[in-house]
């Protein structure tokens, strides 16, 4: 029993590990689920219906890079533009895109293989989310009813519900008094 104990408690500690190394190394391959040249034909499709995924523009091609959290602070799209326009081409190959890309790997002083890495691994060409913050602070300001003064105040009740069409149209008072008199309807109590 004791050997069956030993054995038992040193063997789920080498399978952990071995699990792990399993599932990282499942998980690296399940990474860049398409290959690059899938990404390179999906980018250079991206926004350009007419495109047929063979060549690829430098605004595609940034596009692509931000998504792939290429571009960052040592390579900005300054930088790509540079690189591309060396092709003296408005599109580039696939070829030529590998060409551009050691360039720029060999000028940035970056792996190629990391840069291609990342931009297999990026998933599908879309539009970034775009924070509604900013936005959502500026509309609560600009509706909240307490802050309105003048006639725009009028036409909202203590609770900051609209009033209607109430609040948009002057009533007549057709009490025979002027308006802003505080007596009103006093005469007949005092005399």
């Amino acid at each position: 029993m004791s050997e069956a104990a030993a054995n038992g408690s040193p063997s789920p500690a080498p399978e952990a590990p071995a699990a792990e190394l399993a599932q990282l190394a499942l998980g690296e391959e399940a990474a860049p689920k398409v290959s690059f040249s899938e990404q390179f034909k999906a980018f250079a499709k991206f926004g350009d219906s007419k495109s047929d995924g063979k060549l690829i523009t430098l605004s595609q091609s940034d596009k692509w890079m931000k998504q792939a959290k290429v571009i960052d602070k040592k390579i900005t799209t300054t930088d790509t533009g540079i690189h591309f326009k060396k092709f003296k081409a408005m599109k580039i190959s696939l070829g030529d895109y590998n060409k551009f890309l050691e360039d720029l790997a060999k000028t940035k002083k970056v792996e190629l293989s990391e840069i291609k890495q990342k931009l297999a691994g990026c998933g599908a060409p879309g539009v970034l989310s775009v924070s509604a913050g900013k936005a959502a602070a500026a509309v609560d300001r600009l509706t909240d009813t307490s802050k309105y003064t003048g006639s725009h105040k009028e036409r909202f009740d203590a609770s900051g519900k609209g009033k209607g069409i109430a609040g948009r149209r002057n009533l007549v008072d057709d009490s025979g008094y002027v308006s802003g008199y505080q007596h009103k309807d006093t005469y007949d109590a005092a005399n």
